[in-house]
């Protein structure tokens, strides 16, 4: 009886015995040593469950991983080839090279490290995974909270020189330096570069242009300078065509433009755009005035005006309101489109000063429910060499986003555009001529790719250059008015002015629309500070006269 009652006792105490808890070092031990030359076999992984599972677990990873992982440290500590893999588990290193999509993982989980990001032969466990071992610790990507301006540029220039050096891969990068902005969007250029909702790689590309910019002072970037920012030299090759063309999305986004010389596009060096500079990084306080290059007037906004016209001009004129209904004109551009035609709209009125083109314009837009973004040249055409190239993209930049938001396509109106619009200059040579060629190439690729509608109107349609010409799908010519029409001008701007009266202006004095409007402006003002006229015919004959004095061909033209 007393002898079972000891076996029972000692029964209780064997089961009260724990084993001892396994570390992850150990358990990294134990793998390496029953994985040596263990073929991985169905035996050793039965036999090395416990290790394996407990390094799988524990950074969430797969058991082919974990002993991967666990020999790599091994092997180390400075580089390890498939072959010393291969040597350690008895397998052949065709079988080794096999665990090439294992290694990829682990490196992406940032518990191992390529030692050349572009090779990929070699790899290793990093110190600050071996550092959280020798703690019994998973190691955890850090969040780095808390920091300014300067300091996180300070991590950014860290880490592209560890991007130069090859101690980490693009993708990698790109990884941390997305986490590094929303980990600090207490600054500001870290929350603006989010709020651009770049991929990957073009975040990655459009942060190291801000590190050269800021950190080295760099702002005229060679493409060989950005090299590293590339998985592989294929997707480099692809980008430094973009970048050449000026198709990069980057540069579709207006974020980096090419550097301009001497009026012209280097298409082999690169900058941040004025926008990015002054908008995103918001904390240098970089002075790049906003320039005002086009005023824009909601249909609401036009006073209603009654135009007359000839009777050809007047049909013209009603089939371009017909056109630019928005019921009709998006069913044109969707006709033109699907059969491979350009749908954007532009067109040109020329002719004689005062004969109501701008006018015409401002009344069309009216009725038709249009904005108008009237375009200030004298704004577009900077002294500073380079400066009107950039104005004039940004001009149809902030024309494609109004096009974008508008429920109906606002006009893109160029007032006396034979200022802009001119005739190219053959073997320019001196730094204006360059820039004036540079900025109708612009435009006329912008004409192109129009999307919306653009009218441009010139009292001097000869000095146009023949390109622009040819893609103005519509020509109206302003003919100065007949006598029958500036009878009805004159009864429309004054409408007490009898029949008679009317008829004897019209028919002795050629006038065009602007010169009677003048006319009319001065008979109010002698109105309001005389009162009425004895002979109000007279005072008006006097003022027509007075208007045509000097407007002979021969006169030198005067103003604009």
């Amino acid at each position: 009886m007393k002898k079972e009652t000891n076996k029972t006792t000692t029964t209780r105490e064997n089961k009260s015995i724990k084993k001892p808890e396994l570390t992850l070092l150990q358990a990294i031990e134990g793998i390496v040593e029953k994985s040596d030359n263990s073929k991985l076999s169905a035996q050793f992984m039965k036999q090395c469950k416990a290790e394996i599972d407990l390094v799988a677990t524990s950074y969430g990873i797969t058991p082919l991983q974990a002993i991967l992982f666990a020999v790599t440290i091994e092997q180390g500590p400075w580089h390890v080839e498939y072959r010393e893999l291969a040597d350690h588990l008895g397998v052949n290193k065709i079988k080794a090279l096999g665990f090439g999509p294992e290694i990829e993982t682990l490196v992406s989980r940032r518990i191992m490290r390529y030692c050349d990001a572009k090779d990929k032969g070699t790899f290793k466990v990093p110190e600050c995974v071996i550092n959280a071992l020798r703690h019994n610790k998973v190691y955890e990507q850090p969040h780095i909270h808390n920091l300014d301006f300067d300091s996180l540029f300070g991590i950014l220039e860290m880490w592209f020189d560890d991007l130069s050096e090859d101690a980490i891969t693009a993708p990698e990068l790109a990884e941390d330096i997305e986490r590094l902005y929303r980990d600090n969007t207490q600054v500001e250029f870290a929350r603006k570069m989010l709020e651009l909702k770049l991929s990957g790689m073009d975040l990655l590309l459009m942060s190291m242009f801000c590190h050269l910019y800021v950190n080295n002072e760099d702002d005229r970037v060679l493409a060989h300078q950005l090299e590293d920012a590339f998985p592989n030299r294929r997707a480099y090759a692809r980008a430094k065509s973009e970048l050449r063309n000026g198709s990069h999305s980057l540069m579709n986004k207006a974020l980096i433009e090419h550097v301009c010389e001497d009026g012209c596009a280097n298409t082999s060096m690169y900058h941040l755009s004025d926008k990015v500079k002054r908008d995103i990084l918001v904390e240098l306080k970089v002075s790049t005035p906003e320039i005002k290059l086009s005023d824009l007037t909601y249909p609401d906004k036009i006073t209603p005006k009654t135009l007359y016209y000839p009777e050809q001009m007047r049909h013209q004129i009603n089939e371009l309101n017909e056109f630019l209904d928005d019921k009709q004109f998006v069913q044109i551009q969707k006709r033109l489109q699907d059969h491979g035609l350009r749908n954007g709209f532009a067109c040109l009125f020329y002719g004689s000063p005062g004969t109501g083109k701008t006018e015409t314009v401002y009344q069309l837009a009216r009725v038709t429910g249009r904005g108008i973004m009237a375009v200030d040249v004298p704004q577009i055409k900077s002294k500073w060499v380079g400066e009107s190239e950039k104005n004039i993209k940004a001009l149809f930049d902030r024309y494609r986003e109004a096009v974008k938001k508008a429920k109906v396509a606002p006009i893109l109106l160029f007032n006396e555009a034979d200022a802009i619009f001119g005739v190219r200059k053959n073997g320019a040579e001196n730094a204006v001529d360059k820039m004036e060629n540079t900025i109708q190439n612009i435009i006329l690729q912008e004409m192109e790719d129009l999307q919306g509608i653009m009218i441009a109107t010139t009292n001097l349609a000869g000095n146009l250059d023949g390109a622009f010409e040819r893609r103005f799908l519509y020509k109206v010519r302003f003919d100065k008015p007949d006598a029958k029409v500036r009878r009805c001008i004159w009864q429309e701007m004054i409408p007490d002015l009898s029949d008679q009266d009317a008829q004897a202006l019209a028919d002795g004095f050629d006038l065009s629309g602007g010169q009677i409007e003048n006319i009319v402006r001065k008979d109010t003002i002698n109105h309001i500070l005389h009162g009425d006229s004895d002979d109000r015919l007279a005072l008006l004959k006097g003022y027509c006269t007075d208007e045509t004095i000097g407007t002979s061909q021969s006169r030198r033209r005067l103003g604009f």
